[in-house]
């Protein structure tokens, strides 16, 4: 294997100026970096990141653990923390938990043993323990799209207000009798956009039907389940607000499975927008979450948190954006941001 050594010795410089050309430590003339630069080529000569990391007590990496490879809104929030990650000259180590309480503890506890230096966190529903070891480790962490523990920073899509103003929305179409499929308890996210479906109701003048509140756990069997329950009540509901991506596909699904149109005898909406929502017959009207500024805050929070400069832990919210379609019975491609 070459060593920094080799580099040296045929670019007839010391090791020590090979390291400052290549961690950018202190100036060195350009025809000197030239020579460093073409034995590094020449040599095909790879930097030892482990050995330092260890000299400099950082890997230059960020863990991330979320359930990515299922969700397909935590998958566009990766994309997002890659990119601003990496700008900022890290690469991550993504860990799936699965929404899985036992597999969260296990591949947190994994990431910790790569001595990252930084971690961002989807917890479960049932995080409690694996946020009280990550708080007592010292360990930069921020919370993402969840946030049950102030100890840490967080950044979060605003649930309540677009929830409220699909309810309202459908309202304003005529619709009475507007149900919800709520996502897994115990998740923040769920509370939040189940307290804005609520809201909602109470805004257009409706009263709340408990039987029309049911959960769906973001899953699609449960979900399926859960829509065939609403339809078999005396009087069905006439909207169906779904509370994930995942959910209202499935929403779809069912309804076609058992002979309703969209909307012409069921509305549908539901939270979260995805690549080919607008593809859908009826074209899905949706809560778009700006996974973009949702990777790029939690990345920069972490670095704050990182470096040092951070104080008190923050909360942030990101805006969401509404997008009317045509499975809400309006007119499609009107958009409007909620704050």
């Amino acid at each position: 294997m070459t060593t920094i050594t080799d580099v040296a010795r045929r670019a007839g410089v010391s090791a020590s100026t090979v390291s400052h050309v290549l961690n950018g430590t202190r100036f060195v003339a350009a025809p000197t970096r030239d020579r460093v630069l073409e034995a590094v080529e020449a040599l095909d000569y790879v930097l030892n990141h482990q050995a330092r990391a260890l000299v400099r007590s950082q890997t230059q990496q960020i863990g991330v653990a979320m359930s990515a490879l299922t969700n397909l809104y935590f998958g566009e929030v990766v994309h997002a923390i890659e990119e601003a990650a990496s700008a900022a000259g890290y690469t991550i180590v993504l860990a799936d938990t699965h929404e899985d309480p036992s597999t969260e503890e296990r591949v947190v506890g994994a990431l910790r043993e790569r001595r990252l230096d930084g971690l961002l966190l989807a917890p479960s529903a049932g995080s409690a323990s694996v946020l009280d070891r990550l708080a007592r480790s010292g360990l930069p962490t921020v919370l993402v799209d969840r946030s049950p523990d102030d100890r840490f920073d967080s950044v979060c899509t605003e649930n309540a207000a677009p929830m409220a103003e699909l309810v309202v929305h459908l309202a304003e179409l005529g619709h009475r009798r507007i149900a919800m499929v709520a996502g897994m308890p115990g998740l923040t996210t769920s509370e939040e956009r189940v307290a804005g479906y609520l809201q909602g109701l109470e805004t257009a003048g409706l009263r709340r039907a408990p039987e029309l509140l049911v959960t769906g756990g973001s899953d699609a069997r449960q979900t399926a389940l859960a829509v065939t329950a609403l339809l078999a009540q005396a009087t069905p509901p006439t909207a169906i607000v779904a509370a994930s991506n995942t959910m209202v596909i499935a929403t779809m699904r069912t309804l076609r499975a058992h002979g309703l149109s969209v909307p012409g005898d069921v509305a549908v909406v539901g939270f979260d927008d995805f690549e080919w929502a607008d593809v859908f017959s009826p074209r899905l009207t949706t809560v778009a979450q700006d996974t973009t500024s949702i990777g790029q805050t939690a990345v920069d929070l972490l670095l704050q948190r990182m470096t040092g400069t951070a104080r008190a832990p923050q909360a942030l919210r990101v805006p969401a954006l509404v997008r009317h379609r045509e499975s809400c019975g309006c007119a499609p491609d009107t958009e409007a941001a909620v704050p």
